[in-house]
């Protein structure tokens, strides 16, 4: 159908006018939101830690011989004066009976003396003998009594060489790998120890704290001294190697003297009972702190996002525009970052949906709980 030519304005305008899509502003997301809440959480900070027991001590010889008997096996559990290794005693018993007979003799010998001497005093004072003979009489006393000492401490040295061919246990514990068998011949100069002896009812747990992370320790607890910190830290954990937790708690008790100048660290020491025995000196494991916020910011990990190692959120201003912000973060509590900076309690974050959005960008606040958050991160 063909128009007249003044009509062909009017036409085009209807036609343009006609598309649905014209004029109409982009469609705003609906996006998840979720609002800053406080709240009383406790956090876990973990360092590398090493174990070792109450004493390690090296059972070695005093007395050279054959080991006669070995009484104990490897691993095992003993006590303190438990006997644990014999040495043949059979040439410490005729050192032993040789000096009682160098003590009798000694004795004698003393009692002789002390006879002449009586009897040159007495003939000295009737002026029949002269003064010198009385004197060389004394002097041979002196001689014999000196032998008599000699001959006791003798005696007393034969009977410390025959007890040291018994070998007893000075500590309760466990007994480590036996390097010498029965018929072995030791001595106190060996180069290896006939085993090890290991106290483990209590372990020392030492780990390292870097300089700043100290002094943020310190801080956190009341006192005047560092003794007195100590004694305000609450109990602390264990983990081990498998990620399981120890069952019984520790206490810090030590700070060692000064910082390690290679590592800037300062270390600290955790003792913890052992009564059973599930440890052993050498494990590894880990030191768990436990810290408390009494109102900590909570910040859903789920609704933040990394760059180059600092942590941003989408927070929601009053008009529902999106701002990308950074936060501080302090720990970690479940699903949650504890931070002390970048936000304020009811502030409003973008929960769900960060990888869409824009700087800028205008949304559609849905709002959504802190506890559906941590079900469905729970969940996953």
């Amino acid at each position: 159908m063909k128009y007249p030519a003044s009509l062909l304005p009017l036409i085009l305008a209807l036609g343009c006018s006609s598309d649905p899509e014209a004029g109409t502003a982009p469609e705003q997301q609906t996006i998840p939101v979720v609002e800053i809440q406080t709240g009383r959480q406790i956090t876990f900070q973990e360092y590398p830690a090493s174990i070792t027991g109450l004493s390690t001590v090296e059972i070695r010889p005093q007395v050279s011989g054959i080991l006669e008997h070995v009484y104990v096996d490897e691993g095992a559990k003993v006590e303190k004066g438990q006997l644990l290794f014999k040495i043949d005693a059979k040439p410490y018993i005729e050192q032993l009976n040789q000096a009682k007979a160098s003590l009798q003799a000694a004795e004698a010998n003393a009692e002789h003396t002390q006879l002449e001497v009586e009897k040159m005093s007495r003939l000295t004072e009737n002026k029949l003998l002269a003064d010198f003979q009385l004197k060389t009489a004394v002097a041979a006393h002196k001689v014999a009594l000196a032998n008599l000492e000699q001959a006791k401490a003798d005696l007393a040295t034969a009977q410390i060489n025959l007890d040291y061919t018994t070998i007893k246990a000075p500590v309760s514990g466990y007994i480590g790998r036996l390097f010498k068998k029965h018929g072995s011949l030791v001595g106190p100069t060996d180069a290896e120890a006939l085993t090890q002896l290991s106290d483990v009812h209590e372990l020392h747990v030492y780990f390292a704290l870097a300089e700043r992370d100290f002094v943020a320790f310190r801080n956190r607890f009341e006192g005047n001294s560092l003794e007195d910190k100590l004694s305000h830290v609450p109990p602390v954990s264990l983990v081990l190697s498998d990620n399981s937790e120890y069952p019984d708690m520790g206490k810090i008790d030590m700070v060692d003297g000064q910082f390690d100048r290679n590592t800037g660290a300062i270390t600290l020491r955790a003792t913890f009972p052992n009564e059973h025995g599930l440890l052993r000196a050498g494990n590894t494991g880990k030191i768990r702190i436990s810290m408390h916020h009494d109102s900590a910011l909570l910040v859903p990990q789920s609704a933040t996002v990394e760059l180059q190692d600092k942590i941003f959120v989408y927070a929601v201003d009053d008009s529902n525009k999106v701002v990308k912000q950074p936060i501080a973060v302090i720990g970690k509590s479940g699903p949650n970052y504890l931070i002390n900076d970048g936000l304020a309690a009811g502030d409003r974050i973008v929960s769900k949906g960060m990888d869409y959005l824009q700087e800028g960008q205008t949304i559609v606040p849905q709002e959504v709980t802190a506890d559906s958050i941590r079900r469905t991160a729970l969940k996953n």
